[in-house]
């Protein structure tokens, strides 16, 4: 990497602070296994005037998908749960569920939870348990026949419920245990501790006339340790943490001599389930279990190897992994009401950056 380009990316996140895009930021890369580029600039909460730093806790929101999805595929590896398995099998409450008031057509499958196929539609947000959610997104029915069409959905929160019900362990402990701990992901939580609180960046927002930055109120981080633990949005975690959690994925499910997945479940992972159907939230995607895939890089991937795979979050937080390039791109930041969080010029300006940065 040339040092020389890496050091634009400090004065480029900089300029969208002074600009008052957001708070601050921390911005980490990976390279072949190394980390090349970390850094933070910026407020993590503006009134107490607190810098922004490489430890800083953030809400990671939809980004917490990939992870709980790796959770499920860890019950798959050890053959307790199968792909394409009935979710019936393992929730019977699925036997009530109706789509356009009547039967669906063939059951829902694990599969189609994990890519946003089974039908299901609308909040995110969890009850006062995994199972009562359950069964309120039951009650609420399908949208569409199942793997006809892709949908953003709670459908990884159902597969939360899966891993307790098969696990018999509370989802938040079955990650500590399998994922976190393993892997050494001390600042990754559902519930910060009164250590972590003090280093979690405050969410933020545009004034109604745009001139400045004020702070905002999100059930996706309010929530936490007031509703059950949330599969599909509930995770703090740090720059730091977040790429060894993505170089393990980059490395075939292994991470200095841990292995979490075998090589065969994270293939699948990042295969294409979702046809031609059109998917996400940016154009040349496709959809793996859990996963963004990059299919036709162009506007904001455009700088982006085909095959590259990642994850947003709803406040601008993003984590992508090249595995051509053997690159992790890790951006965080606490900015609600962007326009597309996955189109962000942060992102864009971030990513084109690093690539430049490449000598081969």
């Amino acid at each position: 990497m040339d040092p020389a380009v890496l050091a634009e990316i400090r004065p480029a996140m900089e300029a969208f602070v002074d600009a008052g895009e957001m708070s601050g930021a921390v911005t980490l890369l990976v390279r072949k296994g190394r980390i090349v580029h970390h850094e933070a600039v910026g407020l993590a909460d503006i009134a107490q005037g607190i810098p922004m730093t490489k430890d800083t806790l953030f809400g990671i929101a939809s980004m917490t998908k990939p992870i709980s999805a790796t959770a499920l595929m860890i019950l798959v590896d050890r053959r307790k749960v199968g792909l394409d398995d009935p979710v019936v099998q393992y929730l019977p409450e699925f036997s009530e569920l109706k789509v356009n008031g009547g039967k669906p057509g063939r059951p829902v499958t694990v599969r189609e939870l994990l890519s946003h196929t089974a039908g299901f539609t609308g909040s995110q947000r969890t009850e006062e348990t995994l199972e009562k959610t359950v069964q309120t997104l039951v009650e609420q029915g399908l949208s569409f026949e199942p793997g006809t069409r892709w949908a953003y959905s709670p459908g990884i929160t159902i597969c939360g419920r899966i891993v307790e019900v098969v696990s018999g362990q509370h989802f938040h402990q079955f990650l500590q245990d399998n994922i976190f701990t393993p892997l050494g992901m001390a600042d990754t939580t559902f519930v910060p501790n009164t250590e972590q609180r003090k280093r979690t960046a405050r969410l933020y927002r545009k004034t109604e006339n745009g001139a400045a930055l004020e702070p905002f109120a999100s059930w996706i981080v309010d929530d936490a340790g007031m509703r059950a633990t949330n599969p599909s949005a509930g995770l703090f975690s740090t720059a730091n943490d977040l790429a060894r959690f993505y170089q393990m994925i980059l490395n075939g499910g292994e991470l200095c001599g841990t292995r979490v997945l075998s090589p065969e479940a994270v293939a699948e992972m990042l295969r294409v389930q979702t046809g031609e159907l059109t998917v996400g939230f940016t154009p040349g995607n496709a959809w793996g279990l859990g996963w963004c895939i990059v299919r036709e890089p162009q506007g904001v991937t455009q700088m982006l190897s085909p095959g590259t795979f990642g994850h947003g979050g709803a406040f601008g937080t993003q984590g992508w992994i090249d595995p051509r390039r053997e690159m992790v791109f890790v951006l965080l930041i606490q900015r609600a009401g962007l326009p597309n969080a996955d189109a962000s010029d942060m992102r864009k300006t971030f990513q084109e950056i690093a690539v430049r940065a490449i000598r081969e």
